[in-house]
């Protein structure tokens, strides 16, 4: 009996025997491998256009060591995240490799975060009570985005490294704690500048401890007040305004905010974080704030770090969520705080799973009845795709099981039972939880994964279709100089993506309206009488020039991607558009009742013009008289339409037009997809 005792303790034994070191190095490498896994699901950017912007910074510094956004200065962006991912670019000349490699510098570089949240712990659970907190910070819905280039990859690591620090100068505020915690609070900043809010958490935070001792951090708001008064007097010198350090944020510095929206927008944040952690550590979270003073010194350290820095981003990102063009639950800027009220659970745990009526069960309740607060009819949507990743396995559940609007009383009557359980649990089984949280992070998993994977394919559709990805880099090389040209008739992700996978295009050219997304780019004009392009009056010169149908140059067309209608050309000479096109409408393929095609040189031949109705606006054939010819198009069925040239010049004419309503008052024709030239044989 004694020996089968022993040998029953020894891989208990053997399991303690190993260091923490070599379980949270296990924790971070199978992190890592899985999400790298995952994120080689999505085949492109689809964040547009942020991973846009940090694929080109990174490129940028790879190359030059400057931070440059095609070719201009960008230093209103963070430069520590396009550092992190800068050797993918610069070890890999193929894109779409460097693209993978990205991803892998973000699967380790996120799943890093698994470190401070352990060390974090540490201040306030055991080793192995440590160590599942450690997992759980690497479990949350929004390691998904290390399939993404955004900043959320490096920044979430760094605000937990922050908060530990935080908590360490509550516990023990020397001065070089203090500073300590101000130098990792700046990376953060230089990381993302939505960590302007660290620093009003770290000046607060002291304050819940008591007056007494505020002394003790004279070297934090004496350093913090002498920063800031530098900053504001070299914004001056420079005739900026001190806002001017958020950089490419400062905007929203100048924004009016009514305390009815930001309010509202509070309200909604608090619920949406809430159902984002499954209820359960909200609301144990809340019953620790209720124990504060039963708390030791330590636990009141990290309740009051953790505390400020979950309450200020939480004001901040529900401030800028109240903007009329921002108007969604900002989730993406708030999961930072997820590991403190997962820590904040398993401590709950450990102290005995405290609950003091009525307290108790008010909080219990009113954490599952919050999540009744969301407006999940207005919110399910697109944008939730990027922002909400809590709000994703429910729009997947209304598409197959519920309707739209049953959505709020499912998802209140599930969070109640989550309270309930919270409240209910035996002590002695109170560590399930935290469990049946992991449980609930990995059944999200899916319908997240499936819906992201979904974007990003879709973005990639949009953009380029039918060839590889690098097909650009592939036809005329890395090094080439591509100008791509925006007419504003294909879908946007046509430049995007094109520009984010190959390293040869380069300058962007407007022909009409800037193309969206707010990046330089460069204006220019077709001369209606032989088509050349100008740039603040000067010819445009380039050895290639990306297009789509709408405009054809003078050149020939070395590669293309046929299914979109977009094609690479080798100019003969200072760009030229060889056709005008009149009577379509800006930045559109719709047209009004007449159109005319004019090529600057011909000899004979023929403009086949490929052209679509509308449906949902003609539910009958429509009539197209091109120079005389008569010819029916059935609407959603896309027509080619070869017509002869009479003096180079085509006239088209569209009967009937109609006009849409609902604020669009154009006639509108039908949609003129492109222009191909056929020479006369």
């Amino acid at each position: 009996m004694a020996s089968s005792a022993q040998a029953a303790r020894r891989p208990l034994s053997l399991t303690r025997a190993i260091p923490a070191w070599a379980y949270l190095t296990g924790i971070v490498a199978v992190s890592a491998g899985l999400r790298y896994a995952f994120g080689r699901w999505m085949p492109a950017p689809w964040i547009m256009v942020d991973e846009l912007v940090y694929s080109e910074l990174a490129k940028s510094v790879a190359a030059t060591g400057h931070f440059l956004i095609r070719d201009q200065s960008a230093g209103s962006y963070g430069f520590v995240y396009p550092l992190v991912i800068a050797p993918a670019w610069r070890i890999f000349g193929s894109v779409p490799d460097a693209y993978s490699a990205a991803k892998a510098i973000n699967a380790v570089v996120m799943s890093l975060a698994a470190v401070p949240a352990y060390f974090l712990a540490r201040r306030v659970l055991s080793q192995w009570l440590a160590l599942g907190a450690a997992l759980l910070a690497v479990t949350v819905p929004s390691m998904v985005y290390t399939g993404t280039l955004m900043t959320e990859n490096a920044f979430y690591p760094i605000f937990l490294t922050a908060a530990l620090a935080l908590v360490l100068m509550l516990e023990r505020p020397t001065w070089q704690r203090q500073l300590l915690v101000l130098g990792i609070a700046l990376v953060a900043f230089a990381t993302r500048a939505q960590a302007v809010a660290l620093f009003p958490a770290i000046l607060t935070a002291p304050l819940l401890l008591g007056r007494r001792g505020l002394r003790r951090f004279s070297v934090l708001y004496g350093t913090v007040a002498g920063v800031a008064l530098v900053a504001v007097v070299v914004e001056a010198v420079r005739g900026r305004s001190p806002f001017a350090v958020l950089g490419a944020y400062q905007t929203t510095s100048s924004e009016h905010y009514h305390a009815g929206e930001v309010a509202k927008w509070a309200l909604w944040h608090l619920a949406g974080l809430d159902l984002y952690l499954g209820v359960v550590p909200f609301a144990a979270f809340l019953v620790l704030c209720l124990e504060w003073r039963r708390l030791d010194g330590p636990q009141r350290a990290f309740m009051a770090g953790t505390g400020m820095l979950a309450l200020w981003l939480w004001l901040e990102v529900s401030a800028f969520a109240s903007i009329p063009t921002v108007q969604r639950i900002e989730e993406r800027n708030l999961f930072y705080v997820a590991p403190f009220f997962l820590i904040a659970l398993l401590l709950w745990a450990r102290l005995g799973a405290p609950r003091r009526l009525p307290w108790a069960a008010v909080v219990a309740l009113g954490s599952g009845a919050l999540v009744g607060a969301i407006p999940f009819v207005r919110l399910i949507g697109i944008t939730a795709t990027s922002d909400t990743f809590a709000l994703l396995p429910w729009w997947k559940l209304q598409e197959h099981v519920i309707t739209l609007h049953q959505v709020r009383p499912v998802a209140t009557a599930c969070a109640l039972a989550a309270g309930a359980l919270f409240l209910f649990v035996p002590r002695r089984y109170a560590l399930v939880l935290p469990l049946l949280v992991l449980v609930y992070f990995a059944a999200e998993q899916r319908p997240i994964e499936s819906r992201t994977t979904l974007a990003s394919r879709g973005a990639l559709f949009q953009g380029i279709r039918g060839v590889r990805p690098d097909w650009i880099d592939h036809a005329v090389g890395r090094h080439a100089d591509v100008a791509a040209i925006w007419t504003g008739k294909p879908d946007v992700h046509v430049i995007w993506e094109n520009e984010f996978f190959n390293r040869s295009v380069g300058p962007i050219l407007d022909t009409g309206a800037a193309i969206p997304g707010g990046l330089p780019s460069t204006a220019v004009t077709i001369d209606p009488r032989n088509g050349l392009v100008r740039a603040d009056g000067k010819l445009v010169r380039h050895r290639y020039a990306l297009v789509d149908s709408s405009l054809e140059l003078n050149g020939k067309v070395v590669a293309s991607d046929p299914l979109l209608g977009v094609s690479l050309y080798r100019l003969d000479g200072p760009m030229r558009s060889m056709t005008v096109v009149k009577g379509l409408y800006p930045n559109d393929t719709w047209s009004g009742a007449r159109v005319v095609y004019t090529r600057h040189v011909c000899s004979g031949g023929a403009v086949a013009a490929t052209v679509l109705g509308d449906p949902t606006l003609f539910h009958s054939p429509q009539r197209v008289t091109a120079n005389g010819r008569v010819h029916l198009v059935t609407p959603g069925k896309q027509t080619t339409l070869t017509v002869p040239l009479q003096g180079c010049r085509a006239v088209f004419t569209v009967s009937p037009t109609r006009v849409p309503g609902h604020g669009d008052p154009r006639p509108l024709g039908i949609h003129f997809l492109g222009f191909e030239y056929v020479p006369s044989t």
